[in-house]
C-alpha cells in the first residue's frame, strides 16, 4: 500500500508540475509585446530614416561588445535588417497582412499596444504606410551612382589586418545602401551623395563670373593726357622742357629809357623728383637767354637751381634741408640800378635753409635756420671804366620759431617770429655808412589743407630791420606773406602768391625801403591739349626815409597747344606798367611772344 501510495502521490505532483508549465507558458505567449515604437521611445510615425539609424547603432555596438561571438552572424545581421513584417520562407505562402488574398491575423504578427489578450474579438490590422525609401532611391538613382563609388573606394582603403565575415559584410552592405536611400534632403538631393568635385560640378554664381579679358576692358584714361612722361635717371624721375620763341616788346629792358626790340628768348627748366622707399628729394631750376634780333641791344642770361630735401626722423621729427643758387642781371628799374652802362652787373645769390618739425598731440613746432648771401658784379660803364660794387655784398642769418595748433586735418593756426642778423663784406661802404642791421620779425597766419581744393598758407604781421648806423633810420613795416591754391573745379587752378622783402640800398642817406609782391594766377584747361592761363601783378614799394614809392601793375595771358604729348605751340602777350612819384622812373613796357615748346 505504501508503495501504491507513494506513486500515486509522485504522479500526481508531476501532472501538477506539468500543468504549471502549460499555465506559465500559455501567459507567455499570451502577455502583450511593447510596440517598437516603444521601445525607441518615440510616439506617433516613425520614420525610416531613424529606424535604419536606430539599427546601425545596434550593429556598432554588437561588433564592439563581442556579441557577434555568441550570437550566428546571420541570425544577428537578420535582427538588423529584418523587415517589420512577417516574410513567409515556404514557396507559395501568403503574408499575413496580404488582405487582398484573404489570410487572416497570424500568431506571428507583434500584438498592438491597445491588444487586449482578454477581449473576445480583435481589432482588425492597419494597413501599414507604403515604404517611401525606395521611392526616393530611385528619384536619386544618378546620385546615388556616385556615392557607391565612394563606399567602392572607402573599402579598398582598409587594412589587410581587419577581418569582416562574409555574413556581417553583407549585412553591412545592405544597410549602406537602405542608409543611401534615406539620406535625402527635404528638396530631393542627396547629402551623402556629395564628393570632392561636387563643388565643381555646382552652378556658378553669376556674381562670380569670369571677366572678360584685360585687353577687352576699357583703359582709364590719364589725368593729363599731355604731362610729361619723364626719363629715369638713377633714383630720379627727370622732366626736361625746352622752350624756344620770339618776343616783340616795346621796352626791351623794362626802364624808363627802354627802346623796342625783337629777342630772341630761350628757355630751359626741368623737374628732378626722387623715387625713394622712405624720405623725398626735389631738383628744380631753369635758365632763360634773351639776344636782340633787331632793336635795342639786349644780351643776358638768368637762372636759378634749387634743391630739396626732406627726411623723416624718430620720436615725430622732421628735417627738411633746401640749398640754392641764383644769378641774374640786375633791374634797369630797382633804386640800386647803375646808369651808363652797356648791360646791368650780374648779381649772385647763394642761400641755403635747415627746418626741423615736431608733432606733440595736435601742437606743431617748427625751427628754421637759414643764410642768404648776395655779391655783385663790377658794372662796366660805356666809357670803358669799371665801377665795384662790392660795397654791397652782404650775408643775412636769421632764425624763425613757428607753433601751431591743429584744429583739424584741414586747419592749423600759428605765430611765427623771426630773428635776424645782416652783416656786409666790408665794414663801411664807399660813403663811410656802417650797413650792418638786426632784424625782428612775428607774424601770425593759418595753415590750409584740404587736399586739391584748397591748399598752403597765410600770415600777416610787422617787420622792421634795425640798422648800426644811427644816422640810418629803421626799414620796418607791415608784413603779408600768402602761398594759396585754390580748385574750383576740376580743370581749373587759380593760385595766389605774396611776399614781403627788405631791399638794401648804398645810396647816401638812405635806409632802403621794403617791396611788397602779389600775384593772382590763373590756369585753366580748356581742352585736353589746350590750356589757357593769365597773371595779375601788383608791386608796391615804400622807400624809408621819405615819402616815395612805387606801384608796379602788370597782367599777362597765354594759350598752349599741344601737337602731341612731347611738343607745344605757345604764345603769350604781357603789359607792365610803373607809376612813382619819384622822377625818372615811370615806364611802360608792352610785349607779345610766339614760341615752341618741347617736353621729355
Amino acid at each position: 500500500m505504501s508503495g501504491g501510495q507513494s506513486e500515486t502521490k509522485f504522479g500526481r505532483r508531476s501532472i501538477a508540475v506539468a500543468a504549471l508549465l502549460l499555465t506559465a507558458s500559455a501567459l507567455a505567449l499570451l502577455r502583450p509585446a511593447p510596440a517598437f515604437s516603444q521601445e525607441t521611445e518615440l510616439r506617433g510615425e516613425v520614420s525610416e530614416s531613424a529606424i535604419l539609424a536606430d539599427q546601425q547603432r545596434k550593429a556598432r555596438q554588437l561588433r564592439a561588445q563581442g556579441s557577434l561571438d555568441q550570437t550566428p552572424p546571420a541570425a544577428a545581421a537578420a535582427q538588423d535588417t529584418a523587415p517589420t513584417t512577417y516574410q513567409p520562407s515556404s514557396p507559395g505562402a501568403v503574408a499575413d497582412d496580404d488582405q487582398t488574398a484573404g489570410a487572416t491575423d497570424s500568431i506571428f504578427d507583434q500584438p498592438q499596444a491597445t491588444d487586449d489578450p482578454l477581449a473576445g474579438t480583435k481589432a482588425p490590422a492597419k494597413l501599414r504606410r507604403p515604404s517611401t525609401a525606395a521611392q526616393r532611391a530611385q528619384d536619386v538613382k544618378a546620385d546615388t551612382k556616385s556615392n557607391t563609388k565612394t563606399a567602392d573606394k572607402k573599402k579598398a582603403k582598409k587594412k589587410a589586418g581587419e577581418a569582416t565575415d562574409s555574413t556581417t559584410t553583407g549585412a553591412t552592405a545592405s544597410t549602406d545602401d537602405q542608409a543611401d536611400a534615406a539620406a535625402t534632403d527635404d528638396n530631393g538631393s542627396n547629402r551623402r551623395a556629395v564628393t570632392i568635385d561636387s563643388v565643381d560640378k555646382q552652378k556658378l554664381d553669376p556674381g562670380q563670373e569670369r571677366t572678360a579679358s584685360i585687353d577687352g576692358q576699357k583703359v582709364k584714361l590719364e589725368d593729363d593726357p599731355f604731362a610729361a612722361p619723364g626719363v629715369k635717371v638713377g633714383t630720379f624721375v627727370f622732366r626736361p622742357t625746352l622752350e624756344q620763341g620770339f618776343t616783340a616788346t616795346s621796352n626791351a629792358d623794362s626802364s624808363s629809357t627802354g627802346k623796342s626790340a625783337v629777342l630772341s628768348e630761350t628757355a630751359l627748366r626741368f623737374t628732378a623728383t626722387s623715387d625713394w622707399r622712405e624720405n623725398s628729394a626735389l631738383i628744380t631750376g631753369y635758365g632763360q637767354f634773351r639776344n636782340s634780333v633787331s632793336g635795342e641791344k639786349i644780351k643776358d642770361a638768368q637762372g636759378r637751381i634749387e634743391g630739396q630735401l626732406n627726411i623723416d626722423l624718430d620720436n615725430e621729427l622732421r628735417a627738411i634741408a633746401k640749398l640754392g643758387y641764383e644769378a641774374a642781371p640786375e633791374s634797369a628799374s630797382a633804386p640800386d640800378a647803375v646808369a651808363g652802362v652797356d648791360h646791368q652787373p650780374l648779381r649772385q645769390t647763394v642761400d641755403g635753409s635747415l627746418g626741423i618739425e615736431k608733432d606733440v598731440g595736435k601742437m606743431r613746432y617748427t625751427l628754421t635756420g637759414a643764410v642768404s648771401h648776395d655779391f655783385y658784379g663790377d658794372a662796366e660803364l660805356t666809357d670803358g671804366t669799371t665801377l665795384s660794387q662790392k660795397d654791397q655784398d652782404n650775408t643775412l642769418y636769421t632764425a624763425t620759431l613757428r607753433t601751431g595748433y591743429q584744429i583739424s586735418p584741414a586747419l592749423t593756426p600759428f605765430t611765427e617770429v623771426e630773428l635776424g642778423r645782416r652783416v656786409y663784406d666790408l665794414r663801411l661802404d664807399t660813403d663811410g655808412f656802417d650797413r650792418a642791421s638786426k632784424r625782428v620779425g612775428a607774424r601770425v597766419g593759418v595753415e590750409l589743407d584740404m587736399g586739391d581744393k584748397l591748399s598752403g598758407e597765410f600770415s600777416v604781421g610787422w617787420l622792421r630791420e634795425a640798422l648800426d648806423d644811427s644816422r640810418l633810420p629803421a626799414i620796418a613795416g607791415p608784413s603779408v606773406n600768402a602761398d594759396l591754391k585754390w580748385s574750383p573745379e576740376r580743370g581749373t587752378t587759380i593760385g595766389l602768391t605774396g611776399k614781403t622783402e627788405v631791399e638794401t640800398t648804398t645810396t647816401a642817406d638812405q635806409s632802403g625801403d621794403i617791396l611788397y609782391s602779389g600775384r593772382l594766377t590763373g590756369e585753366r584747361q580748356i581742352r585736353a591739349n589746350l590750356t589757357a592761363n593769365s597773371a595779375l601783378g601788383l608791386d608796391w614799394r615804400d622807400y624809408t626815409g621819405s615819402d616815395g614809392h612805387d606801384m608796379i601793375l602788370s597782367a599777362e595771358a597765354g594759350l598752349t597747344w599741344w601737337l602731341n604729348r612731347y611738343a607745344g605751340v605757345t604764345t603769350k602777350v604781357r603789359t607792365e606798367k610803373l607809376t612813382s612819384n619819384l622822377p625818372g622812373r615811370d615806364y611802360t613796357a608792352n610785349s607779345i611772344y610766339l614760341g615752341l615748346k618741347v617736353q621729355r
